[in-house]
C-alpha cells in the first residue's frame, strides 16, 4: 500500500497540473471547481460566480470576442472593442495606401460616420457551452478504426450542431477536448459588421518591431479599438449605414487606479493551441525534424520581402501585415528551440513518462491497456522521421510561399468541371467563387517579389526534399533550366496566366480546361500538390497513431489521479487563467521589475532604426509631463507583466483586476519563457501587457480622440 501511495504521489508532483497553482492552467470558465474558484478569491477575485460566467445572466464573458486567431473585448455600452494593434494590423493596412498611411500615422474616427468598414471581420459573442461527452461517445466503439473514429465524430457533431441552432441565428461547433475524451458544444452569436474606429501610429502601436518582440523590457503601445455593429433590431447584419452600435450584455469597465506587484490578474480570451501534454519523443522530434527547416525557410522569406519593403513604401504597405505574421512565429520557433534545450524539458517529460509507466506496471490491468503505450511513442516519431520534414518544407515553401502558388492551386478542381458538358452551372459558380478569391489575392500583390519569392522557395524544397521523394516539375526545371530557379522563375511569370489580375481576368471571361492545364504554374502547383498528397498518405497513419497514443495517454493520467485538477490543451476555445502581476529573475542576480515606463520609450529611441522611431507629439507630452490623469506619482506607465497563462490567439485578450475592471491588454509572452505552450515555467513564465493607462493616455492626449474616452466606464 506504502508502495502504491509513494508511485502516486511521484505522478502527481510531476504531472501537468494535478496541483492547485495561481499562474499555470487555461481553465475552462463554467467547469471552475472549488478549490480553483476559491484560490481566486484568496488572490483578490471579489466577484460572484455568476459576475464571472453566467448563460442567463450578464457576466464579464459577455464582454470578451472572438475575433479570429485574436481575441477582444468590449469596453462601452456602445460596441467599442479593445484589441492589439498587431490583431488589427491587417484591417488597418487594407485602409492605407501612399498618402493615406494608417499604418504609418494612425487613424482615429471624429464620428461613427468616420469608422471604417471591415468586409469580412466577425466579432463571435460565446452564448452558450454544452457538454455533449456521451452523446458523441454513444456512436463510437473501441474497435473502430482513427478513420472510422473520425468520421463517426464528424458525422454525429455535424447532427448535434444543427440541432442546437436549428430556428435561430446562432452558430455551434463541437470541441473535443483532452485529445478526443470530451466534447463540448460551443454556441455563438456572430456579428458580421465590424468597424475600424483607432489605432496609433506603428511607431507606438509597433514601438520596438522584431527586435523587442517576445522580450522584456517592453514599450509597445500595442492595442488598436473597432466598433462592432447590430441592425436596427440588435442583431447581426451585415454591414448597412441603417446599422446601429452594438448594445452589449456587458462592457468593461477601464481602471486608472493603478497596479502594482502582487496584485489580482485574470486572463480571459480565445487561446489558439497548447500542447502541454506532448511526450519527450514529440520534443526531440520537433527540435530536429520541425524547428530547423522552418526557422530557416522563414528567415528567407523575411529577406526577400524586408528588402522590398525598405525599398518602397508601397511595397511597405503592401506586405506589412504578411512579414509581420511570417516574423512572429519565426522569432518564436528560435525562442522555443533555445528555451526546450536551456530548460530541458525532454527531460522532464522524460520523468513524467517514468513515473507514468510505474503507475501502469503496478497493475495488471493497466499493463494491458497502457504497457505499450511509450514504446508506440517511439515507434510513431521514428516512422515520421523517414519522410524527413517533408510536410514543414511543403507547408513552409509551398503553402506559405508565392502567393501564386496558393492561388493556382486552388484552380485544381476546375479543368474536370470545364470538361464535363453536364456541369457548366457548376464550373460557372466555382469561376465565380475563384475570381473573388483571385481580387482578394491581388489587392496586396507585387509580381518582383512574388518571383523572387517562386524562385527561393522552389529552390528550398529542391535542396532540402530528398531526390526520389521531388515531384515531377523538378525534371522539367533540371532538363530545361539547368537548375538556375531564377531563370525558371522568370519564364514562369512570364506566361502563366496566375501571374497577374489582368490575365487571370481574361481567362476567367472565356475558360478552358486546355489553358489552364498548359499553364506553367498550375503545372507546377498541381506536380508538388499531388506529390504531397502522396507523401502525406504515408505519413496519415503515423497520424492516425498519434492521435490515439495521445487520448490513451492523457485518458491514464486523469485515471491516475482522479482528484487532480486537470485542464484541456488550448483549441480556440474560452478559457480563464489567473494571476498576479510579477516580476521575474531572468538569470543568475538579474531581476526584472513588472512595470515599463515612458521614460524607457524615450532611452530606446533611435532615429536611424524604424522600429525606435518616436513620434514628436509623444516627445512633447513626455517632456510636458502632460499625462493627464493617466500618469502615476508624475509616471507614465506603460507596459506590466504578470504570470497569467497565455499562448497565442490571447492576443487582444484583457487583463482583469479583482473588481471586474480593464487594467491591461495582453499582448506577448516573454523569452525565457517560449516552451510554454509545451511544459509551463513556473518561475518565468510571464504576460506582457499594455497598461490600460498608457491606452487611455494615448486615445485622448496624443489622438486627441477624447469622444472615445467619454463612451467608457472609466473606473479609479
Amino acid at each position: 500500500m506504502l508502495k502504491r501511495f509513494l508511485i502516486i504521489l511521484m505522478v502527481v508532483v510531476m504531472l501537468p497540473r494535478t496541483s492547485v497553482k495561481a499562474d499555470e492552467g487555461m481553465w475552462i470558465p463554467f467547469l471552475l471547481n472549488d478549490a480553483l474558484f476559491e484560490e481566486m478569491q484568496s488572490l483578490g477575485f471579489n466577484m460572484t460566480r455568476e459576475q464571472l460566467f453566467s448563460f442567463s445572466e450578464s457576466s464579464l464573458k459577455d464582454a470578451i470576442v472572438s475575433i479570429g486567431g485574436c481575441t477582444a473585448e468590449i469596453i462601452s455600452d456602445q460596441g467599442l472593442m479593445l484589441t492589439n494593434h498587431h490583431c488589427g494590423k491587417g484591417r488597418i493596412q487594407s485602409h492605407s495606401a501612399v498618402g493615406n498611411d494608417l499604418l504609418r500615422d494612425g487613424f482615429w474616427a471624429a464620428t461613427y460616420a468616420d469608422e471604417l468598414p471591415n468586409p469580412g471581420m466577425v466579432a463571435r459573442f460565446l452564448v452558450r457551452v454544452e457538454d455533449l461527452t456521451q452523446e458523441v461517445a454513444a456512436v463510437l466503439r473501441d474497435d473502430m478504426t482513427e478513420a472510422q473514429r473520425n468520421m463517426a465524430i464528424r458525422t454525429k457533431s455535424q447532427e448535434l450542431e444543427r440541432a442546437a441552432v436549428e430556428g435561430t441565428h446562432y452558430t455551434a461547433t463541437l470541441r473535443p477536448m483532452f485529445a478526443g475524451n470530451e466534447f463540448y458544444l460551443f454556441v455563438f452569436e456572430t456579428y458580421t459588421d465590424v468597424r475600424l474606429v483607432g489605432a496609433p501610429p506603428s511607431s507606438i502601436g509597433e514601438y520596438g518591431g522584431d527586435t523587442d518582440n517576445w522580450m522584456w523590457p517592453r514599450h509597445t503601445g500595442d492595442f488598436s479599438l473597432f466598433r462592432v455593429y447590430s441592425g436596427p433590431d440588435g442583431k447581426p447584419a451585415d454591414y448597412s449605414t441603417e446599422n446601429i452600435p452594438l448594445k452589449p450584455r456587458h462592457h468593461l469597465p477601464v481602471s486608472i487606479k493603478g497596479i502594482k506587484e502582487g496584485d489580482f490578474a485574470m486572463v480571459m480570451g480565445y487561446p489558439g493551441s497548447t500542447n502541454r501534454y506532448l511526450t519527450s519523443y514529440g520534443i526531440e522530434f520537433n527540435l530536429d525534424k520541425m524547428y530547423p527547416p522552418r526557422i530557416e525557410i522563414r528567415r528567407r522569406k523575411l529577406d526577400i520581402i524586408e528588402a522590398a519593403m525598405a525599398a518602397s513604401d508601397e511595397y511597405r504597405i503592401m506586405y506589412a501585415s504578411r512579414q509581420s505574421g511570417i516574423s512572429n512565429y519565426w522569432k518564436n520557433f528560435i525562442g522555443m528551440s533555445r528555451a526546450l534545450v536551456k530548460h530541458d524539458v525532454a527531460g522532464t517529460k522524460r520523468q513524467q513518462e517514468a513515473a507514468f509507466m510505474q503507475w501502469v506496471n503496478a497493475d495488471a490491468s493497466r499493463r494491458a491497456e497502457y504497457g505499450e503505450l511509450m514504446q508506440e511513442y517511439q515507434n510513431i516519431y521514428d516512422g515520421m522521421r523517414q519522410f524527413n520534414s517533408h510536410n514543414f518544407i511543403y507547408m513552409e515553401a509551398m503553402a506559405s510561399g508565392p502567393i501564386n502558388f496558393s492561388l493556382a492551386n486552388a484552380f485544381s478542381g476546375l479543368p474536370d468541371l470545364l470538361d464535363d458538358k453536364n456541369k457548366q452551372e457548376e464550373a460557372q459558380q466555382m469561376i465565380n467563387r475563384l475570381r473573388a478569391g483571385a481580387e482578394r489575392t491581388f489587392r496586396n500583390y507585387n509580381p518582383q517579389v512574388e518571383e523572387q519569392l517562386w524562385a527561393a522557395m522552389f529552390e528550398e524544397y529542391f535542396n532540402r526534399i530528398p531526390r526520389q521523394n521531388l515531384p515531377e516539375v523538378f525534371q522539367t526545371i533540371e532538363r530545361r533550366y539547368r537548375n538556375d530557379f531564377n531563370r525558371y522563375a522568370a519564364d514562369v511569370f512570364k506566361n502563366s496566366i496566375f501571374a497577374s489580375a489582368e490575365k487571370l481576368n481574361r481567362f476567367l471571361d472565356k475558360p478552358n480546361a486546355r489553358t489552364l492545364k498548359n499553364d506553367p504554374m498550375f503545372v507546377a502547383a498541381t506536380s508538388v500538390n499531388q506529390n504531397f498528397q502522396e507523401v502525406n498518405r504515408g505519413l496519415q497513419e503515423y497520424g492516425s497513431r498519434l492521435a490515439r497514443a495521445e487520448r490513451m495517454y492523457i485518458k491514464g493520467l486523469r485515471e491516475m489521479d482522479p482528484e487532480g485538477m486537470f485542464y484541456p490543451d488550448a483549441n480556440s476555445t474560452m478559457r480563464l487563467t489567473y494571476g498576479t502581476v510579477s516580476g521575474y529573475y531572468p538569470a543568475d542576480a538579474v531581476y526584472y521589475n513588472y512595470q515599463t515606463t515612458l521614460s524607457g520609450v524615450m532611452e530606446k529611441e533611435d532615429p536611424t532604426n524604424h522600429e525606435f522611431i518616436v513620434p514628436a507629439k509623444l516627445k512633447q507630452l513626455y517632456e510636458n509631463k502632460d499625462f493627464g490623469q493617466y500618469a502615476e506619482d508624475g509616471e507614465m506607465y506603460v507596459n506590466f507583466l504578470s504570470n497569467n497563462d497565455i499562448t497565442g490567439g490571447n492576443s487582444g485578450s484583457p487583463v482583469i483586476n479583482g473588481d471586474g475592471h480593464l487594467i491591461g491588454l495582453a499582448f506577448d509572452g516573454n523569452w525565457e519563457a517560449m516552451s510554454g505552450d509545451i511544459l509551463f515555467e513556473n518561475e518565468t513564465q510571464r504576460t506582457i501587457s499594455v497598461d490600460a493607462r498608457y491606452i487611455l493616455f494615448v486615445i485622448e492626449k496624443f489622438a486627441g480622440a477624447k469622444h472615445l474616452i467619454d463612451e467608457m466606464t472609466i473606473v479609479r
